[in-house]
């Protein structure tokens, strides 16, 4: 599933071609993408409204639309595991994956595609209200070390499971994580709350960087089905330091990187550079 970098690429590469643009129009192949209207009700909603903003909050893109100077409501896409968008010519061909299409002024359309069906471009007047209970964005400034070290305090759970829980830390998925610990020399499993001060300060400072040199790279094309609205696979994946290795070299010390399962997800690391935790 795209995380926080992927989903950050897609946003600022359709921004230019909706930023100021009306709706004129929607049609829509899969109804269930809409997350609960009905087709006729959502191209009622969005229709006649242009786009003031694009951005992103945690694995959502959200479009701001304004009718004059009013807001009138968002749409939230959220691609999941093979979502996909682009903004291209209405005529465009775009294969039997289209599952949205919304028009424009200039003779563009926003195409949501999705091979497997899971993704959501979901109309909603408050944003907000969505993303009620989501926990601080990462390169935000709310992610201070005075918070992190706080909130790893307060919690006693194992490091990774605790990242990749949206409502604690937005955005973050298996690579990213996976990749952050190693960089922190902190083991997945080691309880957040018997991190020192200065290992979480490390910590946070590794998340940020990786992510910004993920956003950098647009994102990692781990599989078929990630590429940018260009149509091109992200770079970042050439950088692993660990995630997705497991049984070759650890990039930082030679030892086999490994696989293991914590909370249920697949967990790659070095146990020579993160050492197991006692007890």
């Amino acid at each position: 599933m795209p995380e926080l970098p992927e989903v950050e690429t897609v946003a600022r590469m359709v921004r230019p071609g909706l930023l100021g643009r009306q709706i004129t129009g929607a049609e829509v192949s899969w109804e269930r993408s809409l997350g609960g209207l009905d087709a006729e009700t959502f191209r009622d909603r969005v229709t006649g409204s242009s786009v003031s903003k694009v951005w992103r909050r945690a694995k959502w893109i959200v479009v701001d639309l304004k009718q004059g100077d009013t807001p009138k409501g968002h749409l939230l896409c959220h691609l999941r595991m093979s979502g996909r968008l682009h903004v291209e010519p209405r005529e465009a061909d775009m294969g039997s994956y289209e599952r949205v299409r919304i028009d424009l002024d200039d003779g563009n359309s926003l195409f949501f595609l999705d091979v497997r069906k899971f993704g959501r471009m979901v109309y909603t007047d408050d944003a907000d209200e969505r993303f009620l209970g989501i926990g601080p964005e990462p390169l935000s400034e709310e992610f201070s070390s005075a918070w992190f070290r706080g909130a790893l305090r307060s919690r006693k759970r194992q490091l990774k499971p605790l990242l990749l829980d949206q409502s604690f830390l937005a955005g973050i998925g298996n690579i990213y994580a996976d990749e952050a610990l190693h960089a922190a020399g902190l083991h997945p499993q080691r309880r957040s709350d018997r991190v020192p001060g200065p290992r979480a300060d490390r910590l946070r400072e590794e998340l940020r960087s990786v992510l910004k040199e993920a956003i950098r790279r647009e994102g990692s094309s781990f599989d078929t089905f990630y590429r940018t609205p260009e149509g091109q696979p992200g770079s970042y994946q050439d950088q692993f330091l660990v995630y997705g290795r497991d049984g070759r070299p650890c990039r930082a010390c030679g030892r086999l990187v490994k696989k293991i399962v914590v909370a249920q997800r697949g967990t790659h690391l070095c146990t020579r550079c993160q050492p197991a935790p006692r007890g």
